[in-house]
């Protein structure tokens, strides 16, 4: 059986490999349900052991991700014709980051409680994709327009998230 040659742009070979693993979140994003929930699983997941990063290295991490998940989710798109496949949740991963990254400065990034607040907040603001979220996900698309709305999620997030620290504790 012959298999089709990939869109002309598309990744080829290990790229292509690389490219899957970064967007689909190592297979997550293939969960036959809330694709989106996954990829935020994974990225609570990888939180805990970022968050014994100095809070520089953190932030350089987060940064990679996006930067990483950009071209991740652009190669993906051009190789399945897409603009915001399902599959792709690389841009989940990046916003949990995001959203959680308050929990650093004030020590509380191994409370599981705020851990999981940090977590419904994220998957709430992305499904509900309050003004720029929306506009972001509506006018941008490839890769960035993929990524840069969860991003953009991931930063409202933290900002609620740092209200919630500094005035519950």
């Amino acid at each position: 059986m012959l298999v089709p040659d990939p869109p002309a742009g598309a990744p080829r070979g290990l790229v292509r490999i690389f490219a899957l693993v970064i967007a689909t979140g190592a297979g997550a994003g293939y969960s036959p349900f809330a694709s989106g929930t996954a990829g935020s699983a994974v990225g609570l997941l990888l939180f805990w052991p970022l968050a014994s990063l100095s809070l520089p290295l953190y932030g350089v991490t987060v940064v990679g991700t996006v930067c990483i998940g950009i071209w991740a989710a652009e190669q993906m798109c051009r190789l399945w014709k897409t603009q915001d496949d399902g599959r792709i949740v690389i841009d989940e991963i990046a916003g949990q980051l995001i959203t959680l990254a308050p929990l650093l400065f004030w020590g509380r990034a191994h409370s599981i409680g705020w851990v999981v607040t940090g977590f419904v907040l994220f998957r709430c603001l992305d499904v509900w994709k309050p003004g720029p979220v929306r506009w972001l996900d509506q006018n941008v698309h490839g890769g960035m327009g993929v990524v840069l709305d969860d991003v953009l999620a991931g930063v409202f997030g933290a900002v609620v998230m740092a209200v919630l620290v500094c005035v519950l504790t």
